[in-house]
């Protein structure tokens, strides 16, 4: 069972694996995508699985270009630019 430090700590990773993985983002924009993620997630009742989840959320948001991180914390959907 993962403990609240042990899973800051992998969160934390994520943020330093992420922020290696999109180089062109701004590492600021990073890290707030990955905690919002992470916050929405902070409830769960099994905590094994939350960073696993955060991580795959967290490539999904980055790699969706044209699209606001705004829902991450809203909890609404972005709406798509027309190119």
């Amino acid at each position: 069972m993962m403990t609240g430090d042990n899973e800051m700590i992998e969160i934390e990773r994520i943020i330093g694996r992420m922020i290696a993985r999109y180089p062109e983002l701004p590492p600021d924009t990073v890290e707030h995508t990955v905690l919002a993620i992470y916050g929405r997630l902070e409830g769960g009742r099994i905590r094994d699985y939350i960073p696993l989840l955060v991580e795959k959320a967290a490539r999904k948001a980055l790699t969706e270009p044209r699209t606001s991180t705004a829902h991450l914390e809203t909890g609404l959907q972005p709406t798509p630019v027309p190119h």
